[in-house]
């Protein structure tokens, strides 16, 4: 059973002040006790100043000032107390550092570290890979590019899409014609309004001397950025 809680800080055992009181038996007032006994510990590197609560009778929190005592200063109050609460404190708090410094617990902390370590980085590069993606799309964005060219920047980038559903997806959301006939994937004029598009248009001489036109939608640099960020709030919701 523990005796007191203790926090573990940058890897390092910590304990509340008004707990130590408490558990050494004094019923000195907590800013008296602070007030006698603090002043020749440093701040910063034995003790911290902390906020902690307790629950008044109407049920409500009041806030309470505290400190995060390190093991070796908390050693030291038992001491000072000299009471036979404060001897079991004492030798409870060495027996934690024993513990804590068993080479074998370092070894587990280390290893607990570095698996920490290794899950954030994963995170970080999660969090990461939309950012990276609009970069690549910005990096095209000076020339209109094809549409299944930006099919394959968001596919290069972890977007499961090809040409075919690329299309599919501008016609499902209202940037290309969907109905059949002339106009068939061409730009909307929505999308045209806002700039997300421009038409190519190649003139082809038949053998026979006739010329059709054919139209190609291409995607803007602005159309360029503007889908990306579509499929960026996708990866990160």
């Amino acid at each position: 059973m523990d005796l007191i809680k203790v926090m573990v800080k940058n890897d390092q055992q910590l304990v509340s002040a008004r707990e130590v009181l408490e558990k050494v038996g004094l019923k000195t007032r907590f800013s008296r006790w602070v007030d006698q006994n603090f002043g020749e510990f440093e701040e910063g590197v034995d003790f911290t100043s902390v906020k902690t609560f307790t629950v008044v009778n109407n049920g409500a929190r009041r806030e309470l000032d505290d400190y995060a005592l390190t093991l070796d200063m908390a050693k030291e109050l038992c001491m000072m107390a000299r009471t036979d609460a404060g001897k079991e404190l004492r030798r409870y708090f060495i027996e934690l550092e024993r513990k804590w410094n068993d080479p074998q617990e370092v070894v587990k902390r280390g290893y607990a570290i570095l698996q920490n370590e290794n899950t954030q980085l994963k995170i970080e590069v999660k969090r990461m890979k939309p950012k990276a993606l609009f970069a690549d799309a910005v990096s095209t964005s000076d020339t209109p590019i094809l549409v299944g060219e930006l099919a394959k920047i968001l596919h290069q980038n972890g977007v499961s899409m090809g040409q075919n559903r690329m299309f599919r997806w501008l016609r499902d959301n209202g940037y290309l014609i969907s109905k059949k006939g002339t106009s068939y994937n061409m730009p909307t004029q929505r999308a045209m309004e806002l700039g997300l598009f421009k038409i190519k248009e190649n003139a082809i001489t038949h053998s026979d001397g006739h010329v059709t036109i054919t139209k190609t939608p291409k995607v803007t640099g602005k159309g360029q950025v503007y889908f990306v960020n579509k499929f960026v709030q996708g990866l990160s919701s």
